[in-house]
């Protein structure tokens, strides 16, 4: 029903917010495929309460509404836009390949596409310490990512953990925790864990 109404990058943002499945930043939509969603393409989607955007700290948060849920999913039953070039033909034949999975499985959008919660303690990382190789206690990571389920997060930090360049561990000093550094610690092995390294890349 907005299919004559979207422009092609309009679309794009629509898809990445699905597949994203969280609220993103225009940093973060760049980030991810290179796009943003700005000035009159932005009201336009509001407009059309496809997508709701929040100013934070100066900066506006974009989130798929239920109805672009709802757009998104009709999508994957349509052919590809005219002029949308090669990259909007795979697309859609992905989107295809997608819908097909999602009736034989019986499987929905929401099973498909959920947050990827590692890369966002990555970046709350990255943020936090300014400085890749610093220890970072979890106590302070936990209320940067305070939006996010603590079952979550812990399941990402287990996953982080295997990687070689990244050290969940206890702290060494147990004197200089605190009540809110013990709260926070994740139990990996059997051994609570309050400190979070990620090491430089080589």
């Amino acid at each position: 029903m907005f299919d004559d109404r979207l422009t092609s990058s309009e679309r794009c943002v629509l898809l990445v917010l699905m597949a994203e499945a969280r609220e993103l930043t225009n940093a973060e939509l760049h980030a991810v495929a290179g796009i943003k969603l700005d000035g009159k393409y932005r009201r336009h989607l509001n407009a059309l309460d496809l997508v709701s955007s929040t100013m934070v700290n100066r900066a506006f948060v974009h989130e798929l509404t239920d109805r672009g849920a709802v757009w998104c999913a009709e999508e994957l039953t349509h052919p590809r836009p005219a002029r949308s070039g090669y990259a909007g033909g795979a697309l859609y034949s992905v989107l295809g390949g997608l819908r097909r999975h999602l009736d034989d499985s019986g499987q929905t959008l929401a099973d498909i596409f959920r947050p990827d919660v590692a890369s966002q303690v990555e970046a709350a990382y990255a943020e936090l310490t300014r400085k890749i190789g610093m220890p970072l206690r979890l106590s302070v990571l936990r209320e940067r990512l305070d939006a996010i389920p603590r079952k979550d997060v812990d399941r990402a930090l287990a996953v982080l953990a295997r990687r070689g360049d990244v050290h969940v561990r206890a702290e060494a000093d147990q004197k200089t925790l605190t009540d809110l550094d013990r709260e926070a610690a994740v139990v990996l092995g059997g051994t609570p864990r309050h400190v979070l390294t990620i090491e430089a890349a080589q």
